[in-house]
């Protein structure tokens, strides 16, 4: 796997040099603005009549509600990567800025390929969203699944081995529990950490382009 280590440095350090501070606050911004950006497209398409896909794997077992697992898995794996990248703050702003690409890559993949959710879905509701957001229930955020992208993207930003083997366990797992629940067609879950591979290149690219990898270094 393609690997990169970042240079040790804490976050008053980091924000003393002008072009970092410049770069965390345009990272966050445009963090916000993807955020909004999806929330405002799966309105949108939820609204749209997609295609029905004909999943072999699928069409294998009856759906199981595996929601509390997913969300579970999913929160701890979140919590515990935080704790982990808020000591690295370059490492952290790069995962934010790999992040936004996802973002921006799964809106134009839903845009130019819109589905309908696979057939005996149980619904995967939220319990966050639930009880602090609008509750509004989705089942057309599909292609390509944001649940596996984002734990696969912990494992391509995590700052040693040993939580780099947690996150691939928990990637796995969520991508099992939401084809259990046939949440997501399977190319949606298989497709996800390819798409996330891309993005960590692209973002790493650009920061070449711009000069801002002066802090990275290849390999470990």
């Amino acid at each position: 796997m393609f690997k990169v280590s970042f240079y040790k440095v804490n976050w008053n350090n980091y924000l003393t040099v002008k072009k970092n501070k410049i770069e965390f606050f345009l990272t966050v911004i445009f963090l916000i603005i993807s955020l909004l950006s999806l929330t405002n497209f799966l309105q949108y398409a939820e609204s749209r009549n997609g295609a029905l896909l004909d999943d072999t794997l699928l069409s294998l077992f009856n759906p199981v509600d595996l929601t509390w697992f997913t969300f579970s898995l999913v929160y701890l794996s979140l919590i515990i990567a935080a704790a982990s990248l808020i000591k690295h703050p370059a490492r952290l702003v790069f995962a934010f800025q790999v992040y936004v690409l996802i973002i921006i890559s799964r809106i134009l993949s839903m845009y130019f390929l819109p589905l309908n959710p696979p057939a005996g879905i149980i619904i995967l509701n939220d319990p966050f969203v639930q009880i602090f957001g609008t509750g509004e229930i989705l089942t057309k955020d599909l292609f390509f699944s944001g649940h596996t992208a984002t734990l696969f993207l912990l494992v391509m930003v995590s700052p040693n081995k040993k939580l780099k083997n947690v996150f691939i366990l928990s990637t796995i797992l969520v991508a099992f529990f939401v084809l259990a629940q046939h949440v997501h067609y399977t190319i949606d879950v298989v497709a996800a950490p390819f798409y996330v591979y891309a993005c960590y290149r692209l973002t790493l690219f650009i920061r070449n382009i711009i000069h801002l990898n002066e802090f990275i270094k290849e390999g470990y």
